[in-house]
């Protein structure tokens, strides 16, 4: 175990820069002591810290680094080279330095692709998408789950893994993900006849809004993976496709945020409140220059949330896009409540239900330009 000032020390990040990455929820200490608040970290956090370093000094924001260093933990390198292509194709000619600073990370995939990782990949337990695999779902159950997640599924061309939703298959739950860099949304929905390893199938998002016009009645309905072709069965109807053939992210490591403070809003007026208060128009979001219309929230101090006023200076104060934000609050379906869970103001808000912790959403905040 590092302390907080060796990591520092042999990263090249300073000590109020490593506390800034826990507080984004990005490079999270191995355990921090409980009496006196000191930061510790594992040995192969000092790996990924350097490539934290370097991507920064790339000007690679904080969203895909997120991406990226999940990928890095999974060994999912498709998924690293294609987050570096995309931001490649971003920077404006001249970034020399970026350049430079991207080959040396190229290399170091170089060097993580060893027979060492032929060894992990036939030691997993997971299996992949070309593992025959058999289930019964919920259709109410599997309707709701992908209500819950579609619209955070990516549309950039450059990553394809992203346009689809994942399938998590593991024990009697089969768990639906999707992100497109900037938000993430989970959900939850029962499953049956499945007793051997994870299994994961990334199904294009196309072929899930086939899939979700099928589920109209409250039977169960058969879900097979076979041989990278997915395929629902409901009754004597039925819609098939092939998986993407690329590994979705490690998205359980993207939703270990720190504790943030929780308050509990009314849907209604909320969305009242966001569609009519104050915003900021034509702000730019630091991933990709596109100009968004925010909102900026706070929690109040007796529990709620507000929608901020020009000029609020609340240290704690956290801008997010607003259009995502009301599309997280249509996907929790038709729910009076929810749960609104802030983190520092560069970490992710989360938007949880109050029935259950198997279903909620991610958004990036954006940095204000004040």
């Amino acid at each position: 175990m590092r302390s907080i000032g060796e990591m520092a020390r042999d990263s090249g990040l300073t000590v109020s820069t490593l506390r800034f990455y826990d507080g984004a929820g990005v490079l999270v200490p191995a355990w921090v002591d409980p009496v006196s608040g000191y930061r510790w970290y594992g040995p192969e956090q000092l790996e990924e810290s350097r490539l934290l370093a370097r991507l920064r000094r790339a000007g690679m924001p904080l969203a895909d680094i997120r991406l990226v260093l999940a990928g890095w933990s999974s060994a999912d390198t498709d998924l690293v080279r294609k987050l570096l292509q995309a931001h490649l194709r971003r920077l404006e000619r001249g970034l020399s330095d970026a350049r430079d600073e991207f080959s040396t990370v190229r290399a170091l995939l170089e060097c993580r692709e060893s027979p060492m990782t032929v060894l992990r990949t036939a030691a997993a337990t997971t299996a992949t998408a070309t593992t025959a695999v058999r289930l019964a779902v919920s259709a109410p159950e599997l309707a709701a789950a992908l209500d819950a997640v579609r619209f955070a599924a990516g549309t950039d061309p450059d990553l394809p893994v992203l346009g689809g939703v994942l399938f998590d298959v593991e024990g009697d739950a089969l768990r639906v993900v999707a992100t497109d860099r900037y938000r993430m949304a989970v959900a939850r929905a029962g499953a049956g006849g499945h007793d051997g390893p994870r299994l994961q199938a990334v199904v294009p998002s196309p072929l899930a809004d086939a899939m979700r016009a099928l589920l109209s009645d409250d039977a169960p309905v058969r879900l097979a993976v076979d041989g990278g072709r997915v395929t629902l069965e409901a009754g004597d109807r039925q819609t098939a496709g092939k998986c993407v053939d690329h590994d979705f992210p490690d998205y359980r490591r993207l939703v270990r945020l720190p504790a943030g403070r929780r308050a509990l809003v009314d849907v209604a007026a909320f969305r009242e409140a966001l569609e009519t208060g104050p915003v900021r128009a034509g702000e730019v979001r630091e991933e990709d220059g596109v100009p968004c219309d925010l909102s900026v929230l706070k929690v109040t101090a007796e529990g709620g949330v507000t929608v901020c006023e020009d000029g609020d200076e609340d240290p704690h104060r956290v801008a997010v896009n607003r259009a995502f934000l009301l599309q997280a609050l249509a996907a929790a379906g038709a729910r009076d409540r929810l749960v609104l869970e802030f983190g520092a103001p560069t970490a992710p808000l989360a938007i949880r239900r109050t029935d259950t912790e198997d279903a909620f959403s991610l958004l990036m905040p954006v940095r204000l330009e004040d």
